[in-house]
């Protein structure tokens, strides 16, 4: 099955016709800081029972895409509601690390000695 492609910007415009019609309106920035914790939790249980050494409870949901979506639904959502373009914010905080960690990672004894 393919799977359109979808930008940045589609997304956030996606998200905002879902809430302000099939939601009725958006969650209040508050609750949606207490969703996106909540979402993050339940990527972090996946990946404790997945890539860790806890294993799965019978019925545990161990759909890591479809709970990494969620992330970047309540991401799209808060960006929405506070006026934030993401486009322009990845684009800047690319530029941000390619400044600032321009050697750091590459000079990093932890990253590039062999364990």
């Amino acid at each position: 099955m393919s799977t359109p492609e979808m930008t940045i910007e589609q997304l956030q415009r996606t998200v905002d016709q879902w809430i302000t019609t099939i939601g009725v309106r958006y969650f209040s920035p508050l609750t949606n800081m207490a969703v996106l914790a909540e979402e993050t939790g339940e990527v972090a249980r996946i990946m404790a029972r997945r890539y860790g050494d806890q294993s799965a409870k019978p019925g545990d949901n161990m759909d890591l895409a479809d709970e990494l979506a969620d992330l970047l639904w309540v991401v799209a959502a808060i960006a929405n509601q506070t006026g934030v373009n993401l486009t322009e914010a990845i684009a800047n905080n690319i530029h941000k690390k390619n400044i600032r960690d321009i050697d750091r990672h590459r000079l990093n004894p932890k990253l590039t000695d062999k364990q």
